[in-house]
Protein backbone atom coordinates (compact mmCIF):
# COMPACT_ATOMS: atom_id res chain seq x y z
CA UNK A 1 0.00 0.00 0.00
CA UNK A 2 1.55 3.23 -0.75
CA UNK A 3 2.16 5.95 1.20
CA UNK A 4 -0.85 8.33 1.11
CA UNK A 5 -0.49 11.12 4.22
CA UNK A 6 -0.17 13.71 1.34
CA UNK A 7 -3.59 12.42 -0.61
CA UNK A 8 -5.09 12.98 3.16
CA UNK A 9 -4.56 16.42 3.22
CA UNK A 10 -6.07 17.48 0.50
CA UNK A 11 -9.24 15.69 1.15
CA UNK A 12 -9.48 18.66 3.46
CA UNK A 13 -9.45 21.06 0.63
CA UNK A 14 -11.68 18.94 -2.15
CA UNK A 15 -15.20 17.16 -1.19
CA UNK A 16 -15.27 17.40 2.40
CA UNK A 17 -18.20 19.70 2.32
CA UNK A 18 -20.17 16.91 0.71
CA UNK A 19 -18.40 13.69 1.87
CA UNK A 20 -19.53 10.57 3.41
CA UNK A 21 -17.50 10.85 6.76
CA UNK A 22 -17.88 7.06 7.14
CA UNK A 23 -15.91 7.05 4.23
CA UNK A 24 -13.55 9.45 5.68
CA UNK A 25 -12.62 7.62 8.18
CA UNK A 26 -11.64 4.64 6.07
CA UNK A 27 -9.06 6.54 4.86
CA UNK A 28 -7.74 8.04 7.94
CA UNK A 29 -7.25 4.59 8.88
CA UNK A 30 -5.41 3.69 5.60
CA UNK A 31 -3.40 6.94 6.73
CA UNK A 32 -2.60 6.08 10.19
CA UNK A 33 -1.27 2.62 8.84
CA UNK A 34 1.34 4.57 6.95
CA UNK A 35 2.33 7.33 8.86
CA UNK A 36 3.14 5.08 12.28
CA UNK A 37 3.78 1.87 12.97
CA UNK A 38 -0.01 0.74 13.56
CA UNK A 39 0.08 -3.35 14.61
CA UNK A 40 -1.33 -5.02 11.34
CA UNK A 41 -4.35 -8.00 12.27
CA UNK A 42 -2.58 -10.75 10.27
CA UNK A 43 -5.78 -12.93 9.38
CA UNK A 44 -4.12 -15.34 8.19
CA UNK A 45 -2.41 -15.98 11.72
CA UNK A 46 -5.69 -15.04 13.37
CA UNK A 47 -7.14 -18.44 11.45
CA UNK A 48 -4.41 -20.38 12.29
CA UNK A 49 -4.60 -19.60 16.04
CA UNK A 50 -8.23 -21.15 15.94
CA UNK A 51 -8.07 -23.70 18.93
CA UNK A 52 -10.85 -26.14 20.39
CA UNK A 53 -11.16 -24.63 23.67
CA UNK A 54 -13.61 -22.14 24.68
CA UNK A 55 -13.62 -19.50 27.02
CA UNK A 56 -18.00 -18.75 28.20
CA UNK A 57 -18.62 -15.47 27.11
CA UNK A 58 -20.25 -12.91 29.77
CA UNK A 59 -24.05 -13.03 30.14
CA UNK A 60 -26.19 -10.97 32.08
CA UNK A 61 -29.34 -11.75 33.15
CA UNK A 62 -31.78 -10.28 30.46
CA UNK A 63 -35.33 -10.66 31.87
CA UNK A 64 -37.87 -8.17 31.14
CA UNK A 65 -35.68 -6.12 29.47
CA UNK A 66 -36.92 -6.24 26.33
CA UNK A 67 -40.25 -4.89 26.87
CA UNK A 68 -38.22 -1.82 29.31
CA UNK A 69 -36.73 -1.19 25.59
CA UNK A 70 -40.02 -1.21 23.86
CA UNK A 71 -40.18 2.10 21.83
CA UNK A 72 -43.72 3.77 22.25
CA UNK A 73 -42.82 6.35 19.09
CA UNK A 74 -39.96 8.15 18.20
CA UNK A 75 -40.95 11.57 17.85
CA UNK A 76 -41.94 12.93 14.03
CA UNK A 77 -43.08 10.03 13.02
CA UNK A 78 -46.19 9.51 10.89
CA UNK A 79 -49.29 8.67 12.58
CA UNK A 80 -50.79 5.15 12.10
CA UNK A 81 -47.44 3.32 12.17
CA UNK A 82 -47.62 -0.45 13.32
CA UNK A 83 -44.24 -1.34 13.74
CA UNK A 84 -42.72 -2.75 16.97
CA UNK A 85 -39.46 -1.39 17.85
CA UNK A 86 -36.93 -1.43 20.74
CA UNK A 87 -33.81 -0.07 21.36
CA UNK A 88 -31.25 -0.05 24.83
CA UNK A 89 -28.26 -0.86 25.27
CA UNK A 90 -26.51 -4.22 26.30
CA UNK A 91 -23.39 -4.38 28.52
CA UNK A 92 -20.83 -6.72 26.82
CA UNK A 93 -18.06 -5.47 29.90
CA UNK A 94 -19.19 -5.46 33.42
CA UNK A 95 -15.70 -4.28 34.62
CA UNK A 96 -15.00 -1.77 32.57
CA UNK A 97 -18.60 -0.72 32.22
CA UNK A 98 -18.74 -1.25 28.68
CA UNK A 99 -22.24 -1.37 26.91
CA UNK A 100 -23.45 -1.33 23.35
CA UNK A 101 -26.57 0.71 21.97
CA UNK A 102 -28.78 -1.06 19.27
CA UNK A 103 -31.65 -0.07 17.54
CA UNK A 104 -34.32 -3.55 16.19
CA UNK A 105 -37.44 -3.21 14.30
CA UNK A 106 -40.09 -6.48 13.83
CA UNK A 107 -41.27 -6.65 10.02
CA UNK A 108 -44.36 -5.35 10.70
CA UNK A 109 -45.99 -8.38 8.94
CA UNK A 110 -45.09 -12.31 9.33
CA UNK A 111 -42.03 -10.96 11.63
CA UNK A 112 -42.43 -14.82 13.45
CA UNK A 113 -41.39 -16.61 10.07
CA UNK A 114 -38.70 -13.91 9.12
CA UNK A 115 -35.19 -14.60 9.51
CA UNK A 116 -33.20 -11.83 12.00
CA UNK A 117 -30.75 -9.43 9.96
CA UNK A 118 -27.81 -7.65 11.86
CA UNK A 119 -27.13 -4.51 10.14
CA UNK A 120 -23.11 -2.62 10.43
CA UNK A 121 -22.26 0.58 9.47
CA UNK A 122 -18.33 1.01 8.39
CA UNK A 123 -15.64 3.88 9.41
CA UNK A 124 -14.27 2.22 10.84
CA UNK A 125 -15.69 4.19 13.99
CA UNK A 126 -18.91 4.94 12.57
CA UNK A 127 -22.81 4.94 13.75
CA UNK A 128 -24.81 2.13 12.36
CA UNK A 129 -27.89 4.51 13.19
CA UNK A 130 -26.82 6.08 9.59
CA UNK A 131 -28.36 2.73 7.85
CA UNK A 132 -31.27 2.84 10.40
CA UNK A 133 -32.04 6.42 9.43
CA UNK A 134 -30.93 7.51 5.51
CA UNK A 135 -30.75 4.02 3.97
CA UNK A 136 -32.64 0.66 5.16
CA UNK A 137 -34.48 1.20 8.17
CA UNK A 138 -38.48 1.91 8.44
CA UNK A 139 -38.46 5.68 8.26
CA UNK A 140 -36.40 8.55 6.83
CA UNK A 141 -35.55 12.18 8.48
CA UNK A 142 -37.83 15.34 6.70
CA UNK A 143 -35.57 18.28 5.75
CA UNK A 144 -36.50 20.02 8.89
CA UNK A 145 -34.78 17.87 11.21
CA UNK A 146 -37.71 16.92 13.14
CA UNK A 147 -40.15 14.73 11.36
CA UNK A 148 -39.57 11.69 9.88
CA UNK A 149 -41.82 9.70 6.62
CA UNK A 150 -42.41 6.00 6.04
CA UNK A 151 -39.49 4.32 4.00
CA UNK A 152 -41.80 2.06 1.34
CA UNK A 153 -38.35 -0.01 0.59
CA UNK A 154 -37.15 -0.41 4.35
CA UNK A 155 -35.28 -4.04 4.91
CA UNK A 156 -37.71 -4.44 7.83
CA UNK A 157 -40.86 -5.48 5.20
CA UNK A 158 -38.56 -8.76 4.66
CA UNK A 159 -36.91 -9.21 7.49
CA UNK A 160 -36.52 -8.24 11.74
CA UNK A 161 -33.56 -5.62 11.26
CA UNK A 162 -30.81 -5.11 14.32
CA UNK A 163 -28.97 -1.77 13.93
CA UNK A 164 -25.71 -2.18 16.19
CA UNK A 165 -23.37 1.33 16.93
CA UNK A 166 -20.17 -0.55 17.70
CA UNK A 167 -17.79 -0.44 18.76
CA UNK A 168 -17.89 1.23 22.20
CA UNK A 169 -17.06 4.81 21.55
CA UNK A 170 -19.24 4.99 18.28
CA UNK A 171 -22.65 6.80 18.89
CA UNK A 172 -24.49 5.69 21.74
CA UNK A 173 -22.57 2.48 22.69
CA UNK A 174 -19.75 4.09 25.37
CA UNK A 175 -17.80 2.61 28.31
CA UNK A 176 -16.59 4.13 31.75
CA UNK A 177 -13.38 2.96 30.95
CA UNK A 178 -12.16 5.34 28.83
CA UNK A 179 -8.94 3.75 27.82
CA UNK A 180 -11.21 1.15 25.76
CA UNK A 181 -11.28 3.84 23.52
CA UNK A 182 -7.60 3.82 22.86
CA UNK A 183 -7.99 -0.11 22.33
CA UNK A 184 -10.24 0.15 19.06
CA UNK A 185 -9.74 -2.46 16.52
CA UNK A 186 -10.80 -5.41 14.69
CA UNK A 187 -10.60 -7.77 16.55
CA UNK A 188 -12.46 -6.24 19.86
CA UNK A 189 -15.17 -5.00 17.68
CA UNK A 190 -15.83 -8.10 16.72
CA UNK A 191 -15.69 -9.63 20.39
CA UNK A 192 -18.08 -7.32 21.78
CA UNK A 193 -20.06 -7.85 18.72
CA UNK A 194 -20.34 -12.12 19.49
CA UNK A 195 -20.91 -10.65 23.17
CA UNK A 196 -23.35 -8.45 22.46
CA UNK A 197 -25.37 -11.08 20.53
CA UNK A 198 -25.37 -13.91 22.84
CA UNK A 199 -26.61 -11.28 25.75
CA UNK A 200 -29.38 -9.61 23.07
CA UNK A 201 -30.37 -13.36 22.01
CA UNK A 202 -30.88 -13.79 25.97
CA UNK A 203 -33.20 -10.42 26.02
CA UNK A 204 -34.87 -11.84 22.92
CA UNK A 205 -35.15 -15.50 23.19
CA UNK A 206 -37.68 -15.86 20.43
CA UNK A 207 -34.66 -15.40 17.98
CA UNK A 208 -31.99 -17.82 19.07
CA UNK A 209 -33.13 -20.41 16.79
CA UNK A 210 -34.33 -17.90 13.62
CA UNK A 211 -31.88 -17.91 10.57
CA UNK A 212 -29.23 -14.92 11.07
CA UNK A 213 -27.38 -13.24 8.44
CA UNK A 214 -25.12 -10.29 8.81
CA UNK A 215 -24.88 -6.84 6.30
CA UNK A 216 -23.08 -4.08 6.05
CA UNK A 217 -21.08 -1.48 3.87
CA UNK A 218 -17.54 -0.39 3.61
CA UNK A 219 -15.02 -1.08 6.02
CA UNK A 220 -18.18 -3.38 7.81
CA UNK A 221 -16.15 -5.17 4.82
CA UNK A 222 -13.84 -6.25 7.98
CA UNK A 223 -16.42 -5.71 10.30
CA UNK A 224 -18.98 -8.55 8.91
CA UNK A 225 -16.24 -11.54 7.55
CA UNK A 226 -15.44 -11.16 11.30
CA UNK A 227 -18.28 -11.38 13.15
CA UNK A 228 -19.14 -14.14 11.41
CA UNK A 229 -15.90 -15.96 11.49
CA UNK A 230 -15.91 -15.76 15.50
CA UNK A 231 -19.82 -16.45 15.12
CA UNK A 232 -18.49 -19.90 13.42
CA UNK A 233 -15.71 -20.45 15.18
CA UNK A 234 -17.77 -20.59 18.90
CA UNK A 235 -20.56 -22.18 17.31
CA UNK A 236 -18.17 -25.13 17.37
CA UNK A 237 -16.84 -24.85 20.44
CA UNK A 238 -19.18 -23.59 22.98
CA UNK A 239 -21.65 -24.72 24.92
CA UNK A 240 -23.89 -21.43 25.24
CA UNK A 241 -25.82 -19.89 22.63
CA UNK A 242 -25.85 -21.13 19.07
CA UNK A 243 -26.33 -18.53 17.04
CA UNK A 244 -28.00 -19.81 13.49
CA UNK A 245 -25.46 -17.88 11.16
CA UNK A 246 -26.64 -18.27 7.22
CA UNK A 247 -24.76 -16.09 5.08
CA UNK A 248 -23.60 -12.11 4.91
CA UNK A 249 -24.05 -9.32 2.31
CA UNK A 250 -21.24 -6.92 2.32
CA UNK A 251 -21.84 -3.69 0.26
CA UNK A 252 -19.12 -1.05 -1.17
CA UNK A 253 -16.73 -3.12 0.64
CA UNK A 254 -13.03 -2.62 1.36
CA UNK A 255 -12.05 -6.19 1.32
CA UNK A 256 -8.57 -6.00 0.22
CA UNK A 257 -5.68 -2.69 0.55
CA UNK A 258 -4.17 -3.71 -2.50
CA UNK A 259 -6.86 -4.23 -5.13
CA UNK A 260 -8.99 -1.36 -3.10
CA UNK A 261 -6.59 0.86 -3.89
CA UNK A 262 -5.97 -0.02 -7.57
CA UNK A 263 -9.65 -0.41 -7.94
CA UNK A 264 -10.21 3.28 -6.40
CA UNK A 265 -8.05 5.26 -9.28
CA UNK A 266 -8.76 3.08 -11.97
CA UNK A 267 -12.40 3.58 -11.56
CA UNK A 268 -11.20 7.23 -11.40
CA UNK A 269 -9.84 7.17 -14.75
CA UNK A 270 -12.50 4.90 -16.26
CA UNK A 271 -15.48 7.45 -15.18
CA UNK A 272 -13.48 10.50 -16.62
CA UNK A 273 -13.01 12.32 -13.05
CA UNK A 274 -9.11 11.97 -13.98
CA UNK A 275 -6.88 12.00 -16.91
CA UNK A 276 -4.90 9.66 -19.24
CA UNK A 277 -1.38 11.37 -18.20
CA UNK A 278 -1.89 11.12 -14.74
CA UNK A 279 -3.79 7.54 -15.14
CA UNK A 280 -0.66 6.27 -16.82
CA UNK A 281 1.64 7.84 -14.06
CA UNK A 282 -0.38 6.24 -11.23
CA UNK A 283 0.19 2.76 -13.38
CA UNK A 284 4.54 3.77 -13.53
CA UNK A 285 5.18 4.73 -10.35
CA UNK A 286 2.44 3.67 -7.59
CA UNK A 287 3.29 0.11 -6.71
CA UNK A 288 -0.02 -0.74 -4.03
CA UNK A 289 1.38 -4.05 -3.07
CA UNK A 290 4.47 -2.49 -1.55
CA UNK A 291 4.71 -0.85 1.68
CA UNK A 292 7.22 1.40 0.15
CA UNK A 293 6.68 4.68 -1.37
CA UNK A 294 7.85 7.69 -3.83
CA UNK A 295 8.13 11.03 -4.28
CA UNK A 296 7.01 10.39 -7.55
CA UNK A 297 3.88 8.22 -6.44
CA UNK A 298 2.96 10.62 -3.66
CA UNK A 299 3.15 13.68 -6.08
CA UNK A 300 0.93 12.05 -9.22
CA UNK A 301 -2.12 10.99 -6.49
CA UNK A 302 -2.17 14.18 -5.21
CA UNK A 303 -2.66 15.37 -8.63
CA UNK A 304 -5.10 13.00 -9.22
CA UNK A 305 -7.34 14.04 -6.65
CA UNK A 306 -7.24 17.37 -7.42
CA UNK A 307 -8.31 16.35 -10.90
CA UNK A 308 -11.73 15.10 -9.97
CA UNK A 309 -12.62 18.45 -8.46
CA UNK A 310 -15.27 18.81 -5.55
CA UNK A 311 -17.76 15.99 -5.89
CA UNK A 312 -19.47 13.37 -3.84
CA UNK A 313 -17.36 10.64 -4.49
CA UNK A 314 -19.63 8.27 -2.72
CA UNK A 315 -22.01 9.45 -5.82
CA UNK A 316 -20.21 10.95 -8.39
CA UNK A 317 -23.44 11.87 -9.93
CA UNK A 318 -25.52 13.32 -7.29
CA UNK A 319 -26.03 16.94 -6.14
CA UNK A 320 -23.72 18.09 -3.08
CA UNK A 321 -24.65 19.51 0.39
CA UNK A 322 -23.32 23.22 -0.32
CA UNK A 323 -24.89 24.34 2.53
CA UNK A 324 -25.21 22.30 5.61
CA UNK A 325 -25.74 24.54 8.01
CA UNK A 326 -28.24 26.21 5.75
CA UNK A 327 -30.80 22.82 5.29
CA UNK A 328 -34.47 23.44 4.58
CA UNK A 329 -36.13 23.00 7.30
CA UNK A 330 -39.75 23.68 6.62
CA UNK A 331 -42.04 20.47 7.21
CA UNK A 332 -42.72 19.99 3.85
CA UNK A 333 -42.94 15.88 3.39
CA UNK A 334 -39.32 14.62 1.65
CA UNK A 335 -39.76 11.97 -1.14
CA UNK A 336 -37.96 8.53 -0.86
CA UNK A 337 -37.20 9.13 -4.42
CA UNK A 338 -34.73 12.08 -3.53
CA UNK A 339 -32.10 11.49 -0.97
CA UNK A 340 -31.42 14.61 0.53
CA UNK A 341 -27.45 15.69 -0.28
CA UNK A 342 -27.62 16.91 2.94
CA UNK A 343 -28.66 14.31 4.88
CA UNK A 344 -25.61 13.88 7.51
CA UNK A 345 -26.43 17.53 8.99
CA UNK A 346 -30.47 16.60 9.30
CA UNK A 347 -29.40 13.29 11.08
CA UNK A 348 -27.01 14.54 13.51
CA UNK A 349 -29.61 17.39 14.23
CA UNK A 350 -32.71 14.80 14.90
CA UNK A 351 -30.19 11.93 17.12
CA UNK A 352 -29.42 14.86 19.02
CA UNK A 353 -33.02 15.95 19.76
CA UNK A 354 -33.40 15.42 23.61
CA UNK A 355 -36.82 14.30 23.45
CA UNK A 356 -35.61 11.69 20.64
CA UNK A 357 -32.83 10.57 22.93
CA UNK A 358 -35.10 9.76 25.84
CA UNK A 359 -37.44 7.77 23.52
CA UNK A 360 -34.33 5.77 22.46
CA UNK A 361 -33.82 5.05 25.85
CA UNK A 362 -30.39 6.31 25.00
CA UNK A 363 -28.14 8.15 27.45
CA UNK A 364 -27.94 11.75 27.03
CA UNK A 365 -24.89 12.13 24.54
CA UNK A 366 -23.61 14.38 21.97
CA UNK A 367 -24.25 12.06 18.80
CA UNK A 368 -22.12 12.01 15.90
CA UNK A 369 -21.69 9.99 13.15
CA UNK A 370 -18.62 8.56 13.28
CA UNK A 371 -16.66 8.98 16.61
CA UNK A 372 -14.56 11.37 18.14
CA UNK A 373 -13.37 9.67 20.92
CA UNK A 374 -11.59 6.56 18.96
CA UNK A 375 -8.74 8.25 17.55
CA UNK A 376 -6.77 5.74 16.82
CA UNK A 377 -7.00 2.24 15.38
CA UNK A 378 -5.13 -0.43 16.67
CA UNK A 379 -5.33 -3.74 14.21
CA UNK A 380 -6.97 -3.65 11.15
CA UNK A 381 -6.25 -7.10 8.66
CA UNK A 382 -4.66 -5.91 4.82
CA UNK A 383 -6.67 -8.48 4.01
CA UNK A 384 -10.20 -10.36 4.40
CA UNK A 385 -9.87 -12.72 1.54
CA UNK A 386 -8.83 -15.41 4.14
CA UNK A 387 -11.85 -15.15 6.13
CA UNK A 388 -14.31 -15.09 3.16
CA UNK A 389 -12.41 -17.97 1.89
CA UNK A 390 -13.10 -19.59 5.10
CA UNK A 391 -17.13 -18.52 5.23
CA UNK A 392 -17.40 -20.16 1.79
CA UNK A 393 -15.83 -23.47 2.77
CA UNK A 394 -18.55 -23.48 5.36
CA UNK A 395 -21.04 -22.97 4.04
CA UNK A 396 -22.63 -19.35 4.12
CA UNK A 397 -24.11 -17.89 1.54
CA UNK A 398 -21.85 -14.91 0.35
CA UNK A 399 -23.05 -11.63 -1.76
CA UNK A 400 -21.07 -8.69 -2.39
CA UNK A 401 -22.74 -6.19 -3.89
CA UNK A 402 -22.00 -2.74 -5.12
CA UNK A 403 -23.39 0.88 -6.19
CA UNK A 404 -21.91 1.32 -9.29
CA UNK A 405 -21.35 5.49 -8.94
CA UNK A 406 -19.35 4.97 -6.09
CA UNK A 407 -15.91 5.88 -6.35
CA UNK A 408 -14.45 5.59 -2.98
CA UNK A 409 -15.35 2.01 -2.97
CA UNK A 410 -16.14 1.35 -6.20
CA UNK A 411 -16.94 -1.78 -8.50
CA UNK A 412 -13.75 -1.97 -9.69
CA UNK A 413 -12.16 -2.29 -6.35
CA UNK A 414 -14.73 -5.23 -5.44
CA UNK A 415 -14.15 -7.09 -8.70
CA UNK A 416 -10.16 -6.86 -8.17
CA UNK A 417 -10.94 -8.31 -5.02
CA UNK A 418 -13.05 -11.15 -5.47
CA UNK A 419 -10.87 -12.11 -8.59
CA UNK A 420 -8.09 -13.16 -5.94
CA UNK A 421 -10.45 -15.98 -4.95
CA UNK A 422 -10.24 -17.16 -8.57
CA UNK A 423 -13.42 -18.48 -7.75
CA UNK A 424 -15.21 -21.01 -10.94
CA UNK A 425 -18.35 -18.99 -12.71
CA UNK A 426 -21.24 -20.41 -12.39
CA UNK A 427 -23.80 -18.07 -13.89
CA UNK A 428 -22.17 -15.49 -16.20
CA UNK A 429 -22.12 -11.83 -16.32
CA UNK A 430 -25.37 -10.65 -17.31
CA UNK A 431 -28.41 -7.98 -16.25
CA UNK A 432 -30.79 -8.10 -13.86
CA UNK A 433 -34.39 -6.40 -13.87
CA UNK A 434 -37.02 -4.54 -11.64
CA UNK A 435 -40.09 -3.25 -13.22
CA UNK A 436 -38.40 -4.46 -16.36
CA UNK A 437 -35.63 -2.12 -15.98
CA UNK A 438 -32.19 -3.00 -15.14
CA UNK A 439 -31.49 -3.21 -11.99
CA UNK A 440 -28.05 -3.98 -12.05
CA UNK A 441 -25.73 -6.89 -12.91
CA UNK A 442 -24.68 -9.96 -11.52
CA UNK A 443 -21.61 -12.76 -11.97
CA UNK A 444 -22.03 -15.88 -9.35
CA UNK A 445 -19.34 -17.84 -8.37
CA UNK A 446 -18.79 -20.75 -6.91
CA UNK A 447 -19.85 -20.00 -3.24
CA UNK A 448 -20.14 -16.47 -3.83
CA UNK A 449 -21.75 -13.84 -5.87
CA UNK A 450 -21.21 -10.55 -7.58
CA UNK A 451 -23.99 -7.76 -7.75
CA UNK A 452 -24.79 -4.31 -9.10
CA UNK A 453 -27.12 -1.76 -8.34
CA UNK A 454 -27.54 1.04 -10.98
CA UNK A 455 -27.44 4.61 -10.71
CA UNK A 456 -26.42 3.45 -6.25
CA UNK A 457 -23.76 5.45 -4.21
CA UNK A 458 -21.69 4.09 -1.60
CA UNK A 459 -24.49 4.10 0.68
CA UNK A 460 -26.94 1.47 -1.95
CA UNK A 461 -30.47 1.97 -0.25
CA UNK A 462 -29.82 6.19 0.10
CA UNK A 463 -30.00 6.10 -3.71
CA UNK A 464 -31.63 3.73 -5.08
CA UNK A 465 -33.85 2.23 -2.24
CA UNK A 466 -36.49 -0.38 -4.43
CA UNK A 467 -33.66 -1.98 -5.87
CA UNK A 468 -32.09 -2.48 -3.15
CA UNK A 469 -34.85 -3.99 -1.06
CA UNK A 470 -35.37 -6.36 -4.56
CA UNK A 471 -31.65 -7.59 -3.86
CA UNK A 472 -32.05 -7.48 -0.06
CA UNK A 473 -35.09 -10.04 -0.91
CA UNK A 474 -32.89 -12.04 -3.42
CA UNK A 475 -30.18 -12.57 -0.81
CA UNK A 476 -32.86 -13.56 2.09
CA UNK A 477 -34.52 -16.15 -0.27
CA UNK A 478 -30.79 -17.04 -1.68
CA UNK A 479 -32.00 -16.76 -5.37
CA UNK A 480 -30.83 -14.85 -8.22
CA UNK A 481 -32.51 -11.93 -9.19
CA UNK A 482 -34.59 -12.07 -12.57
CA UNK A 483 -33.11 -11.77 -16.03
CA UNK A 484 -35.32 -10.23 -17.76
Amino acid sequence: MIKLVAIFCLLTLFGLSNADIQANKLFELLKSKRSRNTPVLNTLTLLNEATDEYTPVYIAPQDGLAQLDKILALPGQPEGVNLNQYSGYVTVNPNAGRALFYYFVESPTDSSTKPLVLWLNGGPGCSSMMGAMTELGPFRINSDGKTLFMNDYAWSNVANMLFLESPAGVGFSYSNTTSDYDRSGDKNTADDAYVFLVNWLERFPQYKTRDFYITGESYAGHYVPQLAYAILLNNKKTNQTIINIKGIAIGNAWIDDETSLKGMFDYWWTHALNSDATHDAILKYCDFASDSSSAMCDNITDKAFIEKGNIDIYNIYAPICLTPNQRNTSTVPGSIDNFDPCWQSILEFYLNDSMVQKALHAKPTSWELCSEVITSWNDSAVTIIPIIKYLIENGQRLWVYSGDVDARVPVTASRYSINILNLPIETAWRPWYLNKEVGGYLEAYKGLLLITVRGAGHAVPSYQPQRALALFSSFLGGILPPSS
